[in-house]
């Protein structure tokens, strides 16, 4: 039976952590090695960890948090970093501290790589929920290979679990990268093995105002073509993009887009949907929603999408 050592890293999230901790800790899976690496929080988060550095009834037998410290890092790629190095899991997976499992998540995992010895990395779907734990998308994704991963098709990082021996062979997350540090991850992985979509929901992500992808979207794009500049450069990885170089651009630049109208920022997202249908027309049109959004706040629109998204929020929690 397979050792999953799961990572939490922590920053000042003590309004999410303690329901993070336990969506672990409840877990029905009987071997998980539970790691929180927090960055010298100030607002409380300690105090929440402490609690369940020891046993505490309600959880199941054994189930505590394995190791933790509370230190100043370099933020959070160097915090993970640091709880791979600590971790002796077969199976590896991180959880951010406002994100949670859907209980039956890890034996689920389990099981597939258990069935699967080729697969280096599994993957299911994603609920998308706000601040206050509501659900308004559920977030379905495909069988993905590693040319689809260099043309940004994003899995959802909660959602994934990955094999250590895998991850070994890679240099873990680029400290450089604070945006899409998990998808290059998750390219660099994919050269050494399998990857396989399960259709069942894992995970929770949390959408709020303090959110990177709400309050630093801008910087995504920026990121999006390191990934490729960085994989052009990269002898493993040259050979693949070459194939698919202009979907993979127009792909980034229609992440860029995406980014940009969560921001904010619609002016700027149309030109970048434009830029992307320039490059490879058959990319740009798989997100119109970017189009017909960015269009509608510059004609002053945007509280009518903001209704049909809290619409749409409602039908999904009722």
């Amino acid at each position: 039976m397979y050792l999953v050592s799961i990572i939490t890293p922590s920053y000042n999230q003590a309004k999410y952590l303690e329901q993070t901790i336990l969506s672990v800790l409840n877990q029905d899976y009987p071997r998980i090695e539970y790691l929180v690496m927090d960055g010298a929080s100030t607002d409380g988060s300690v105090e929440i960890i402490k609690k369940y550095v020891v046993e505490s009834g309600g959880l199941p037998p054994g189930r505590k948090i394995d190791f933790w410290e509370s230190a100043k890092d370099n933020g959070q790629a160097d915090a993970i970093n640091k709880g791979f190095a600590r971790a002796t899991g077969e199976i590896i997976a991180w959880l951010n501290s406002d994100d949670y499992y859907l209980p039956g998540t890890v034996r689920a995992a389990v099981k597939v790589f258990e069935e699967n010895p080729d697969v280096v990395l599994v993957y299911g779907n994603m609920l998308a929920v706000d601040e206050n734990g509501e659900t308004f998308n559920t977030l379905t994704y495909k069988q993905l290979t590693l040319e689809d991963l260099l043309c940004f098709q994003i899995i959802g990082q909660p959602a994934v679990f990955m094999r250590r021996s895998a991850l070994q062979k890679t240099s873990g997350l680029n400290p450089a990268f604070h945006y899409l540090l998990d998808h290059l991850l998750w390219i660099q992985i994919a050269r050494h093995g399998r990857m396989l979509h399960v259709d069942q929901t894992w995970s929770a992500a949390r959408y709020h105002a303090e959110a990177k992808n709400r309050a630093k979207a801008a910087e995504f794009g920026r990121e999006a073509f390191r990934i490729l500049d960085a994989a052009a450069q990269d002898d493993h990885l040259a050979p693949a993009l070459a194939k698919i170089n202009h979907r993979a651009r127009a792909s980034a630049h229609r992440v860029d887009a995406r980014y940009l109208l969560d921001g904010g920022l619609p002016a700027r997202a149309l030109a970048a949907w434009m830029r992307a249908l320039f490059i490879h027309p058959p990319t740009a049109p798989a997100r119109m929603n970017i189009l017909v959004s960015s269009l509608l706040n510059l004609l002053g629109l945007g509280k009518l999408r903001e209704a049909v998204l809290q619409r749409r929020k409602r039908n999904l929690s009722g």
